[in-house]
């Protein structure tokens, strides 16, 4: 069974960074998609970056720029470095993973993922 743990987040002032990370243990497939989601208060989840076997990653027009997934698979783990942080990236950030999943039909679409983490806060201040 695949377990993600997120962690990291906190309260940052506006212009600052913050680097989320998530552990995944019991992912037995090195194809697959990963990714980072966020719900914002009163708001729907959305995508905020995916991340294929190939490397090949994707970004939510309102991050590019100043996000960046990356993983290491030696540690088992998904990062989401932040900076440029903005008021209204405050939300709760989601990691997402499906296995057994080709490169080529990663998307950033919440449908596609079946295993997800609690989620870590993260708030920004003006």
């Amino acid at each position: 069974q695949v377990q993600l743990v997120e962690s990291g987040g906190g309260s940052v002032q506006a212009g600052g960074s913050l680097r989320l990370s998530c552990v995944v243990s019991g992912y037995t497939d090195s194809s697959g998609c990963m990714a980072w989601f966020r719900q914002p208060p009163g708001k729907e989840r959305g995508a905020v970056a995916i991340i294929d076997s190939t490397g090949g990653t994707s970004y939510a027009d309102s991050v590019k720029g100043r996000f960046t997934i990356s993983e290491d698979s030696a540690k088992n783990s998904l990062y989401l470095q932040m900076n440029s942080l903005k008021p209204e990236d405050t939300a709760m950030y989601y990691c997402a993973a499906r296995q057994y999943y080709a490169a080529a039909l990663c998307r950033m679409v919440e449908g596609i993922f079946d295993n997800w983490g609690q989620g870590t806060q993260v708030t920004v201040s003006s």
